[in-house]
This record gives C-alpha cells, sequence and structure tokens, in this order.
C-alpha cells in the first residue's frame, strides 16, 4: 500500500491531522513530543467512481454516491526539532518511520502559536514561515550523513576498479528509502563525476535525493486560528504547494457524520444537516461552515489527493474480468481500484493483479472501446481493463 508520510515539528497538529484523516485514536495534547512512537493508519483518496460515466444503473457496491475511497497508508512520526539529524529530540526515531514513505505532508502550526521546538508561545507570536525550509534541511542532511559514511573508501575502490557510479551510490544508500530511479535522476543532474565530488557537491546530491524520494506538500494546519497574514504569506510562497488545514474542523465533521448528525464525505466544500443539533451543536458546525467557505473546504483530503496525484503522479485503474458488465467473476461492479505510476502499461496491471497473471499475459481490452491492448500500452486515468492471460 502506498504510504503518505505526516511530519513537523512538535505540536504542530500532525496527530489531530492524522486522527482527522484515519478516525485512529492517538494522543493529542498542547506539549512537545505527544507522539512518540510513529502511528499507522488507514486513509484515502477521494476520486469519482466510473460507474456513472460509463452508464451503470446498478448500485456499483463500491462508491459512495459516485465517490471511490481509495486505501493508502498514513504515518503519523514524531515531531521533528532543529538538528534532529544529529540525533536531537527524537531525530533518529523519526527519520527511521520516514524511510518507507513517498511523500511527506509537512503540518506547519500556521497560527505561530508554538516555537521551532514545539513549545507553545502563544498564537501569533512565532513566524510560520520560519518552518517551512527546516524540514527539508534535516531530512537532506540525514541523505548526507549516509552518503558520508565510508565515503572516501568507497571513492578509492571506485577509481581503482572502475564501474558505474550509480551501482555504488545505490550500494551506499540501501535502505534509506531512496529508489534507483531517484539515485539515477538526481546523478543526472550533476556535473561531475562522484570521485570529484566535494562537501558542497555531496550536498547537493542529498539535496536532489530528498526533493525526489520525499517531495513535499505544506499543510497551513490551524487555520481556524490563525491570524489571517500568517495564512496569507505562507500561501504566497514561490516554489511551494500550500493547502490550509483545519484537522480540528475535519475531526469535528466526521464525528458529527459518524453520529448522524451531517451529510458530509471527506472533501466536500460543505455538509448538510442530517440530525436533530443542540444550540451548541450548531453554533459549532456553523463556525465549520463558515470556515470552509472562506478556504474551501477543512484541506485534510486536499493534502492527501494533492499529494498522491500531484506529488507522486498516480493514476487510478479499475481491472475487471467481464469488460462488457464491467465485473468480476462473481458480477461484482469495478470491485477494485488500484494505484500505480503515470507510465504503467497494462502488462504492469497485470502483475499488479497476480504475478502468475502478469508472467502469462497475452493482451488487454478496453472495456470502454472494446479494443485490444498490446503489452506496452500506456495506461490512463480511470482506466477500465480486462487482463487475458493463459493463467
Amino acid at each position: 500500500m502506498l504510504s503518505i508520510g505526516l511530519a513537523g515539528k512538535p505540536n504542530s497538529g500532525k496527530s489531530t491531522f492524522f486522527k482527522a484523516a484515519t478516525l485512529v485514536d492517538v494522543d493529542i495534547a498542547n506539549y512537545p513530543f505527544t507522539t512518540i512512537d510513529a502511528n499507522h493508519g488507514v486513509s484515502y483518496v477521494r476520486v469519482p467512481c466510473p460507474c456513472q460515466e460509463l452508464g451503470i444503473k446498478e448500485s456499483c457496491g463500491k462508491c459512495k454516491d459516485g465517490l471511490r475511497f481509495i486505501p493508502i497508508e498514513l504515518i503519523d512520526v514524531a515531531g521533528l526539532v532543529p538538528d534532529a539529524h544529529l540525533g536531537k529530540g527524537l531525530g533518529n526515531e523519526f527519520l527511521d518511520a520516514l524511510r518507507v514513505a513517498e511523500a511527506v505532508i509537512h503540518v506547519l502550526d500556521a497560527s505561530g502559536g508554538t516555537d521551532a521546538e514545539g513549545n507553545p508561545v502563544g498564537l501569533g507570536n512565532h513566524d510560520p514561515v520560519s518552518d517551512v525550509k527546516f524540514l527539508e534541511y534535516e531530512i537532506s542532511m540525514w541523505l548526507q550523513g549516509i552518503l558520508n559514511r565510508n565515503w572516501e573508501k568507497l571513492m578509492r575502490n571506485y577509481k581503482a576498479m572502475g564501474g558505474k557510479p550509480d551501482q555504488i551510490l545505490i550500494d551506499q544508500m540501501a535502505g534509506a528509502g531512496v529508489s534507483d530511479s531517484h539515485i539515477r535522476r538526481a546523478l543526472a543532474e550533476m556535473k561531475k563525476d562522484p570521485g570529484a565530488w566535494s562537501e558542497e557537491d555531496l550536498k547537493r546530491f542529498a539535496q536532489l535525493l530528498r526533493a525526489y524520494s520525499k517531495p513535499m506538500i505544506l499543510a497551513a494546519n490551524k487555520m481556524d486560528i490563525a491570524p489571517p497574514d500568517n495564512v496569507k504569506r505562507l500561501l504566497a510562497l514561490k516554489g511551494e504547494t500550500v493547502i490550509p488545514v483545519s484537522g480540528a474542523a475535519e475531526i469535528a465533521l466526521r464525528m458529527a457524520e459518524k453520529a448522524g448528525l451531517i451529510r458530509y464525505w471527506p472533501g466536500d466544500p460543505n455538509f448538510q444537516i442530517a440530525g436533530q443539533l443542540n444550540a451548541a451543536q450548531t453554533a459549532g458546525l456553523e463556525k465549520i461552515r463558515a470556515l470552509m467557505k472562506q478556504f474551501g473546504s477543512t484541506g485534510v483530503q486536499q493534502c492527501l489527493n494533492r499529494a498522491v496525484f500531484e506529488l507522486l503522479d498516480y493514476i487510478v485503474l479499475y481491472p475487471v474480468e467481464d469488460e462488457n458488465k464491467f465485473t468480476d467473476r462473481k458480477g461484482v461492479i469495478l470491485p477494485d481500484a488500484y494505484l500505480m505510476k503515470r507510465g504503467s502499461t497494462a502488462r504492469d496491471l497485470a502483475f499488479r493483479v497476480h504475478s502468475d497473471i502478469g508472467e502469462s499475459f497475452l493482451f488487454a481490452i478496453d472495456a470502454r472501446s472494446k479494443m485490444r491492448l498490446g503489452e506496452k500500452y500506456e495506461l490512463k486515468d480511470g482506466d477500465v481493463i480486462k487482463i487475458v492471460s493463459t493463467k
């Protein structure tokens, strides 16, 4: 399952975001290092289900009001403080937990109510813009530290024995959550052979590895209590994807929906009253409604969707066994939805369904057009595909 990390300084609202996205109970408190061990939970990305576009009148069974929610793993890691890569705070635990994350949602305290180490200082007394770059820096320095291990010895062996520099770097970064393609992509941007790299070159390479292996989106959390100027300045940052967020508002909506008080799907721009509310409930929900009108939503679902579909460039695919009825062998309509990288082929999808099907792949069929597709056909977002194999 695709994994997304939640990271940031202590007390920025990571655990609130995590609970809002997963409804998993976690410790939430107004002091640093509430989260000690990483919390793992299942959240979802939201996409339109193709059943309506395909003209399917029967119940899809897998969608809700025409929406499909596809599971992903969310990892809420321990708070990060400056110099975490040197072991300060809970830095080592943080970095270890983040290895498997394909992207990172950097949760910022947009209210400016906590200092660089997560200590409460009162609303508006800390500049959240100053927190933006430190997470990138800490992860880059962590990667540089791994690169530096035995570096001189590695380079002596490389110069003496030859070989491909990418393989040497791949071996060195094994287990750091950096893929071979990330290393080759970063290496292609370096102007020198690794054997001639300076300390600055190593630093640059580590920064490239960070950018490719741990792309980030910024969640400007606590927007409901943040001074308006803080949010505006965060949104104005160049080269950053910033989404205003209120994890607390999302939790309130999810719990109200669960109790039958409102109708709401994560990511909706509004909600409808569905039950009897007392005065306090009405006032609280109307305050959230005004916030959603101002920012478009609570921002939680938007962070997840944009991380998966923009930062990581995933697409959604729907394998079926009956291309005419869009069902599996049991008659379930559009039974599965797979997240795969853009550029994946029909044969890649066959292997994703099952290794035996991938190995015995013959061809695929586009369920919409009924056209036969070869193994190298590049899949498109929303494709409904039948795989034909000898198995």
